[in-house]
C-alpha cells in the first residue's frame, strides 16, 4: 500500500474505442482525410492521366535531346519544360467546381463591392485599359526571342566550342525568359471576368456548417446550436479576408490571418461577441483539421530536394532556439507561466500558429496563453515579411542565402512564400523548401513537449510519479498523427508518380486544387474564432512586464543570428555544390 502512495501510475493506455469517433483530435483526422480521399478519387481517377503522360514524354523526350546537342539549356529545352507544366485542376470538372465554390473576397482598392461582384461592363474596360501593356509586354518578348534565337544559333554554328558565343547566349535565353515572365503577369490582368462570390460564399457557408456540424454533434454538442454561431465566425472570416485583400493591407502583408483576429477582439471587447455565437468558436476544431489537410503540402521530394543544408537550416537550428528560448523564460526572464513559455518557443522557432496549437494541446496550455502566442506571432510575421527581404536586397545577401534565412525564421508558410516571391525565384523555391521541411518539426515538438510535460514539468518535486505509455500517448495530440499519415501518403503518391505527373495531379491537382483551398478557409475560420474568444481582461495578466514580448523578440532574434550562419555555412561553406545546382 505504501508503494501505491509513492508511486502513482498514470495510464490511459486502454482508452474507450469511443474516442475515434467522439474526440476532437480523432474527427479532425477523420474530417480531413474525407477531403483527402475526396480529391484524390477525383484527380487521380477522371484527370486525363493518359493526355499528360503523353505530352510529358514528348516533352523530355525533346530536352534529352537539347540535352546532347547543346551545354546549356537551349529555348527548345525552356518551351518543352513549359509544356510539362500541366494542371489537373483546370483540366477537370472537379476542379473548377473546387476553385468555384471556395471563392473568398477578391482584391479590390477603393471600392470594397469589387471584392464581390464585378460587372461585365467594369470586367471589359479593366481588360481594355491592361491590354496595351500586355501587348507591348508580347511585343518585347517576341523581339527578345529572336535575338536569343540569333545568339544560340551563332554558339551551334562553332558546335558550341566557342565559350564567348555560349555566355552570349545563355544571356540572351535569360533576357527572353525574363520577358516571358512580365508577359505571364501582363496576361493575368487582362483575364478579367464579371463575377458574383455572394452565392458562392452563402453554399460555402452551409457547406462548411454541415462539414463541422457533424464532427460536433458527433461531440455531444448541439448541431443547431453551432450552426447558428458559425454564421457569425464565417462572416468575420469573410470580412477578415476581404479586408486582407485590400490594396494597401496586402503591399504591408497584413492579410486574412491577422485581420481575422483583430476584427474578433474588436467585437468581443467592444460590443461583445453574441452568447449564442461562442458555441461555434471551435478553434482547434478548425485548425487541426486544416493542419491535417497542410500534411499533404509536405513532400518528403521537397525535403531531399534542398538536401542536408536545408536540413541543417530546418532541423538543427529549430530545436536548438526551442530548447535555449525556453530556458531563457525560465532561467532570465523568469516567465510565471511555464506553458505561455513552451507555447511561445514552439510558435517562434518552429512554425509559428501550427507548432503552437500542437504544442499547447501537448502541455494543456489555457486558452488565453495560445491566444496570446498567435498574436504575437501573427505581428511578428506582418513585420518580418516585409522588413527582411528589404534588407536582404539592401545589404546585397545572395539570393538562395536570404531565401533560406527566411525559410527558417519567418513563421507562417504562406509569409515566407511572399517574402520569397519578392527576391525571387531561387529565393522562393529555397524558403518554401526550407519552410515545408520545418513543418515537419511539428509532430516531434508535440511529442517531446507530452514526454518532458509528464516525466519532468508535472512531477510534484516531492514524491516520483511514475508515468506509462498510456499517459504520454494521452498526453499527444492525435491530430499530429494525421498531419504525418498526409505528408505520408502524399509522398508516397509523389514518388511512384515521377516528377511531372506528381506535379499535374498531385500538386497542381488534388492539393492546388483541393485540400489547399479548404485549408486556407479553416484556417481563416480558426483565426476569426480566436479573435472572438478573447478577453482583453483575461489577457492582461500575461503581460504583465512585458514578459511574453521579451521572450519573443530574444528568441526571435536568437533565431535570426544562428539561422543566417547556419546558412551560410552550409550552403556556401560545406555544400556549394548543392547551392550551385539550385
Amino acid at each position: 500500500m505504501a508503494k501505491a502512495d509513492t508511486n502513482i501510475v498514470v495510464d490511459h493506455g486502454k482508452s474507450q474505442w469511443s474516442d475515434l469517433w467522439t474526440k476532437e483530435d480523432y474527427l479532425a483526422i477523420w474530417l480531413g482525410f474525407l477531403v483527402i480521399a475526396v480529391c484524390l478519387v477525383a484527380y487521380l481517377g477522371f484527370a486525363p492521366k493518359a493526355d499528360f503522360a503523353q505530352k510529358i514524354n514528348a516533352a523530355k523526350q525533346i530536352q534529352a535531346s537539347e540535352t546532347e546537342r547543346a551545354p546549356f539549356k537551349t529555348i527548345a529545352w525552356y518551351k518543352a519544360d513549359q509544356a510539362k507544366e500541366l494542371k489537373a485542376s483546370g483540366v477537370t470538372a472537379f476542379g473548377k467546381f473546387m476553385s468555384h465554390w471556395t471563392k473568398h473576397p477578391g482584391n479590390w482598392s477603393t471600392n470594397p463591392v469589387d471584392a464581390f461582384v464585378q460587372s461585365e461592363s467594369r470586367a471589359k474596360a479593366m481588360n481594355d485599359k491592361a491590354m496595351p501593356a500586355y501587348e507591348e509586354a508580347k511585343a518585347k518578348a517576341s523581339a527578345a526571342l529572336v535575338v536569343a534565337t540569333q545568339a544560340e544559333d551563332a554558339a551551334a554554328g562553332s558546335s558550341f566550342q566557342d565559350q564567348a558565343l555560349n555566355d552570349e547566349a545563355i544571356a540572351k535565353i535569360s533576357d527572353w525568359r525574363a520577358a516571358e515572365k512580365k508577359v505571364a503577369s501582363a496576361k493575368k490582368k487582362v483575364g478579367n471576368k464579371a463575377y458574383n462570390y455572394i452565392p458562392t460564399l452563402i453554399v460555402l457557408c452551409f457547406f462548411m456548417i454541415v462539414f463541422f456540424g457533424c464532427g460536433v454533434f458527433m461531440m455531444g454538442e448541439s448541431f443547431t446550436g453551432f450552426a447558428k454561431g458559425f454564421v457569425v465566425v464565417f462572416l468575420v472570416s469573410v470580412l477578415a479576408y476581404l479586408l486582407g485583400g485590400q490594396a494597401i493591407s496586402k503591399q504591408y502583408g497584413f492579410g486574412a490571418e491577422a485581420w481575422g483576429v483583430l476584427l474578433g477582439m474588436i467585437i468581443a471587447n467592444s460590443i461583445g461577441t453574441p452568447k449564442f455565437a461562442l458555441p461555434a468558436c471551435k478553434v482547434e476544431f478548425f485548425i487541426k483539421t486544416g493542419l491535417v489537410l497542410l500534411g499533404a503540402e509536405v513532400l518528403f521530394s521537397k525535403i531531399m530536394s534542398i538536401g542536408i543544408p536545408g536540413i541543417f537550416v530546418a532541423w538543427v537550428v529549430t530545436p536548438v532556439v526551442l530548447i535555449t528560448t525556453y530556458i531563457l523564460g525560465q532561467k532570465v526572464i523568469k516567465m510565471p507561466s511555464k506553458t505561455l513559455n513552451i507555447v511561445i518557443s514552439a510558435d517562434m522557432s518552429v512554425c509559428g500558429t501550427s507548432a503552437a496549437i500542437a504544442t499547447a494541446a501537448a502541455c494543456r496550455a489555457k486558452k488565453e496563453e495560445l491566444t496570446l502566442s498567435i498574436g504575437l506571432s501573427l505581428v511578428f510575421t506582418a513585420i518580418m515579411m516585409i522588413a527582411m527581404p528589404a534588407f536582404i536586397k539592401a545589404v546585397g545577401m545572395p539570393e538562395i542565402l536570404g531565401g533560406a534565412w527566411m525559410g527558417g525564421t519567418i513563421d507562417a508558410t504562406g509569409a515566407v512564400a511572399a517574402a520569397g516571391a519578392f527576391l525571387g525565384d531561387k529565393a522562393l523555391y529555397v524558403a518554401a523548401t526550407i519552410k515545408m521541411i520545418q513543418n515537419v518539426m511539428i509532430g516531434v515538438t508535440a511529442f517531446c513537449v507530452a514526454l518532458y510535460w509528464c516525466m519532468k514539468v508535472e512531477q510534484d518535486g516531492t514524491e516520483k510519479r511514475t508515468v506509462g505509455v498510456g499517459e504520454i500517448w494521452h498526453r499527444f495530440p492525435k491530430f499530429v498523427i494525421g498531419f504525418l499519415a498526409a505528408s505520408i501518403l502524399f509522398s508516397f503518391l509523389d514518388s511512384s508518380m515521377g516528377q511531372d505527373m506528381s506535379s499535374a495531379l498531385i500538386d497542381q491537382g488534388a492539393v492546388r486544387g483541393g485540400t489547399r483551398l479548404l485549408r486556407g478557409w479553416f484556417f481563416a475560420l480558426s483565426f476569426a474564432a480566436i479573435g472572438l474568444s478573447t478577453n482583453f481582461r483575461e489577457l492582461a495578466q500575461y503581460f504583465k512586464g512585458g514578459k511574453p514580448l521579451i521572450l519573443y523578440v530574444c528568441g526571435q532574434s536568437l533565431n535570426l543570428a544562428l539561422t543566417l550562419t547556419m546558412a551560410y555555412i552550409m550552403f556556401y561553406l560545406v555544400f556549394p555544390e548543392i547551392t550551385a545546382k539550385i
